[in-house]
């Protein structure tokens, strides 16, 4: 039985986008595509390989791989109080390796910065799923995702160019209503709620606020798909990622690392390290219910940090209060321990 999928929370303009599964059959794992065709819902085999251990980081490679490709071209672009389309250009890197790098460059909006991102971290985790299946296999998926890329340029083509679409059974086609599309935790970066808050962080920016505002978002994502801490959090649209063990308390602390605000929020111009703690609002509650985040140092650059010495800092924190509460303790001019990031101010008298 295919798994059930959950849809994109909104109708905009369609989402047709292929399911990627797994089926067991005759002592092999089969890799299945699921799709909407001329004839309602088909099922089509991709490959085989010899097990779900093999299988299963195949499968969850091509359907962020599929989302992260369709949706961009399946929404509304609403800035500036306008419907626009959202380009077309990260297709390439489906079927051509060399375009891979136009992924990580680019300054056309916040939001479709990140899915390229994003898209080619899913490309590079299927690289990294296929090198250890046989070459036919590999030839396989490369045809998959040529009939991907295909499906969706002609279906992008019809709609706003009103080229006819071929007539062909293996036709893929694009569903405005019910669409299949795998959007979950693992795919985090496209529901309308990611991309109308990114969309009012660059409102009223100048293209060089974009320009520097994509760069700085796609070092953070970058740092984040590369560490291994599992407390660590994106919240892209505050540029930041947080290191929170979630334990309310007095001198419970937190880590967050701040990339600057393309828009001048919170007066944040600078990457910043922060340490900051929580004070329970009610002294006297025990469970400490509720409380506030008190900043206790900052790590102030001028420079972007680079992606190694982020990943390097969240690791070392690891989601562990009480290396965070070492680090609250290191005074100005000294280096939180185990990295490179120096602090340049205390918020106590120490």
């Amino acid at each position: 039985m295919l798994p059930m999928c959950p849809a994109v929370a909104s109708a905009e303009r369609g989402i047709r986008v292929t399911v990627y599964s797994q089926h067991s059959n005759r002592g092999k794992v089969q890799i299945l595509a699921t799709y909407r065709g001329p004839a309602g819902v088909t099922s089509s085999t991709v490959t085989s390989v010899d097990d779900a251990v093999l299988a299963a980081p195949i499968v969850d490679a091509l359907n962020r791989i599929s989302a992260y490709a369709t949706v961009p071209v399946s929404v509304w672009d609403k800035r500036g109080g306008k419907f626009g389309s959202y380009p077309a250009g990260h297709l390439a890197a489906l079927t051509d390796l060399s375009a891979r790098r136009d992924l990580l460059e680019g300054a056309h909006s916040l939001w479709y910065e990140q899915v390229k991102t994003l898209l080619s971290h899913a490309l590079t985790e299927l690289d990294d799923a296929v090198a250890a299946v046989p070459p036919p296999v590999r030839k396989a998926i490369t045809v998959e995702l040529e009939a991907e890329a295909r499906g969706l340029r002609e279906a992008s083509a019809e709609y706003s160019e009103g080229v006819p679409l071929p007539e062909t059974e293996n036709r893929r086609e694009w569903e405005s209503e019910t669409p299949f599309v795998v959007v979950d935790s693992w795919t985090p970066g496209l529901s309308p709620d990611d991309r109308e808050h990114l969309d009012s962080v660059e409102q009223d920016i100048t293209q060089d606020q974009l320009r520097k505002g994509a760069a700085d978002l796609r070092l953070l994502l970058d740092a984040f798909s590369q560490c291994v801490n599992e407390e660590a959090r994106l919240l892209s649209d505050g540029f930041e990622i947080t290191d929170d063990p979630y334990a309310f308390g007095e001198d419970e602390y937190f880590l967050n690392v701040e990339a600057p605000m393309p828009n001048g929020a919170h007066d944040r111009d600078e990457w910043n390290i922060e340490i900051s703690r929580w004070v329970p609002d009610d002294p006297e509650d025990e469970d400490a219910s509720s409380a506030t985040g008190e900043s206790v140092l900052s790590c102030v650059r001028s420079a972007p940090p680079t992606v190694s010495e982020i990943v390097e800092l969240l690791n070392c924190s690891g989601g562990r209060p009480e290396k965070l509460a070492a680090w609250a303790g290191t005074a100005v001019g000294d280096a939180l321990d185990g990295t490179t990031f120096v602090v340049t101010k205390r918020y106590d008298s120490q």
